[in-house]
């Protein structure tokens, strides 16, 4: 299988050195990257399912493209309690998905394989790799990446590619800076890495003041499931904040008990297309037993706040 047009002359020649430049380099491919990345690969389609095209805003992009044969990726093999569940080293599953889980994975998997023409399992999409290959000609992407040497990473490898902009910036400062798209229509993804104690707090704060000015704009918040109580705060403050159609969906791998380990990922969607409830639902239920690793895994989805 053919790399994109796009990426054919921008393919990372080293891809271990691209991999050696970005801390997620650790962590490309675990449990949580399969299911954001796999929601985000179901809201893209959805988004494509109108003729208006959209513009995708990326606030914490990292390099966009990951070696899992690489070093960093070898000391942690994270991936393999994610993608490693779903794929084998030569790309072939390496479970029978049923049929319903196989339809609403197709979309991110397709992307995967598309990273990886050879069929091996070597390079791991990250957000904006994904977002790439799943828009059409007339759709955009906004990539903002902070760090200065994984911004060049990124700005390398979509170089020339007009349907995308890699942008040096601080990435909450881009929903100031970048929202409302001139399309009017798009996504918005907030993906911070968690390092600060205050996270969820500028998290909640950003999004409540980028959506006071993209109200139509669909929002996908991702956050770590480690304190189940500053979580739990975090929904609550959505919940209260007046603004509506708020969509949560979690995925655990083992007990939510221990504050200092990461137990499970959450995404929240604030205008979510419709009927993305029942296929999130049929996603993570999925999901749950092939990435849990004790019998203590689960999820759930549910309305934070509905229409109402």
């Amino acid at each position: 299988m053919p790399w994109p047009e796009w990426a054919l002359h921008r393919r990372p020649a080293n891809a271990n050195t691209v991999a050696m430049n970005y801390r997620h380099a650790y962590h490309a491919g675990n449990f949580a990257d399969v299911v954001k990345h796999a929601i985000l690969a179901l809201l893209l389609e959805h988004l494509k399912a109108k003729d208006k095209p959209f513009r995708v805003i990326d606030t914490h992009a990292g390099i966009g493209l990951y070696d899992l044969t690489a070093t960093e990726a070898g000391k942690t093999g994270e991936w393999q309690g994610g993608i490693g569940k779903l794929l084998r080293g030569d790309g072939k599953p390496a479970i029978d998905l049923s049929r319903k889980l196989a339809e609403a994975l197709a979309p991110y998997l397709a992307t995967i394989a598309a990273a990886n023409p050879n069929g091996k399992l070597k390079h791991y999409p990250g957000s904006p790799w994904l977002v790439r290959h799943l828009l059409r000609d007339t759709d955009r992407l906004t990539a903002v990446e902070m760090h200065p040497a994984d911004h060049a990473t990124l700005a390398a490898l979509f170089a020339g590619d007009i349907q995308v902009k890699a942008i040096e910036l601080d990435g909450w400062l881009a929903l100031g800076s970048f929202v409302p798209p001139k399309e009017r229509r798009g996504l918005l993804l907030i993906d911070p890495p968690f390092e600060q104690p205050d996270e969820f707090k500028t998290m909640f704060e950003r999004f409540e003041k980028a959506y006071q000015r993209w109200p139509t704009g669909i929002y996908a918040l991702w956050y770590p499931i480690k304190d189940i109580g500053a979580v739990a705060n975090f929904h609550k403050r959505l919940a209260e904040s007046g603004i509506t159609k708020i969509l949560g969906a979690e995925l655990w791998v083992r007990e939510r008990t221990t504050p200092d380990t990461f137990n499970g990922t959450g995404i929240v969607i604030c205008n979510p297309p419709w009927q993305l409830d029942r296929t999130l639902d049929t996603l993570l239920t999925g999901l749950a037993p092939i990435l849990g690793e004790t019998d203590k895994a689960g999820r759930r989805v549910w309305w934070i706040r509905g229409e109402t």
